[in-house]
């Protein structure tokens, strides 16, 4: 797909600067060819690396920033909600308030104008450039206290979007004691570059690859080996179809280690609430093969709207 270099989508409007952004990226990128460097191997390093990848990408993004957090799929103790968080920020992909408020925007304007990381912008746009160049769509500090109250209006959130750099610093100090410079190499760079890019998948290859269940009015796809890639969040179409959905891969060949893990939880007392789409929900859907009705997507206005879904979310019981 041709890339849109500079490509107004939002006139009027004040393009946000990345440039921080990019100058981090570049040393996480920099940083992450030190793994080539034969001394710096060791094996206790890559299993660091996996282990804190599924950690904070699986716990902390998808199931934590994502679906417990964005879109408030399920619920469970405070402590353990602030804990997950946490775990999150150590995902590198910044506080809970900028994360959340970016993917609650995208949700409100997907592939067209207003969409931070609009697929129809080209593969590089949505992948990572969209973090670093000038971008319109990206939402200013009042908007994100807008697409926000529910976080913006907790302190402890606001503590974590204020303090998310100083826990990267703390981890790595950690890393670095308990394991020396391979930990920290494989710990650190390797795990978030690669976090960071198997998140970038599901808004580009996601966006433009696989297939569609459901007609959602935009780009996105069901797409299975991106799916493996990011904990369940590739079956994207799903998703956008039903974003209150504490389960996104709704076939049962659509394996989603998130929801997995939701189960657990739900199994051990400490998850309840857990959204998924009803039956009748399914039923009025439409599905591309069969070609029927387009389905009733929910406008978001002004603040974004927190109410359950009611038309197509039902809670989950046991």
């Amino acid at each position: 797909m041709q890339h849109i270099s500079g490509e107004s989508t939002l006139p009027g409007r004040i393009p946000t600067d990345g440039k921080g952004t990019g100058i981090g990226l570049l040393v996480l990128h920099l940083g992450t060819l030190l793994a080539l460097i034969p001394s710096t191997f060791s094996w206790s390093g890559v299993v660091v690396a996996i282990v804190l990848c599924n950690l904070t990408g699986g716990v902390g993004l998808s199931l934590g920033y994502h679906r417990m957090l964005t879109h408030q799929s399920l619920r469970v103790p405070r402590w353990l909600n602030y804990t997950i968080a946490a775990i999150g920020v150590l995902g590198m992909e910044g506080g809970p308030i900028t994360w959340v408020a970016t993917h609650r925007r995208h949700h409100a304007h997907s592939d067209s104008a207003g969409d931070p990381h609009n697929g129809r912008r080209g593969l590089r746009w949505s992948q990572l450039e969209w973090l670093y160049q000038p971008n319109e769509a990206r939402p200013t500090q009042d908007e994100m206290a807008r697409l926000t109250p529910d976080l913006s209006s907790d302190p402890f959130y606001r503590f974590l979007e204020r303090t998310n750099i100083f826990w990267q610093i703390g981890l790595g100090a950690a890393l670095l004691l308990l394991g020396g410079w391979s930990w920290v190499i494989w710990g650190m760079f390797v795990r978030v570059v690669f976090t960071i890019h198997v998140t970038g998948l599901v808004n580009s290859v996601a966006h433009n690859f696989g297939y569609q269940t459901y007609r959602t009015g935009d780009q996105s796809r069901n797409n299975w080996w991106v799916a493996l890639l990011t904990w369940g969040d590739g079956w994207h179409n799903n998703h956008h179809a039903f974003p209150a959905s504490a389960r996104h891969g709704l076939r049962w060949f659509e394996f989603d280690s998130t929801w997995l893990t939701i189960c657990l939880l739900k199994a051990l007392g400490l998850a309840r609430d857990v959204r998924l789409p009803s039956a009748a929900a399914l039923a009025r859907t439409l599905e591309v093969a069969c070609d029927e009705a387009l389905q009733e997507r929910v406008e978001l206005v002004g603040v974004f709207d927190l109410r359950p879904m009611t038309a197509t979310i039902e809670h989950h019981e046991a």
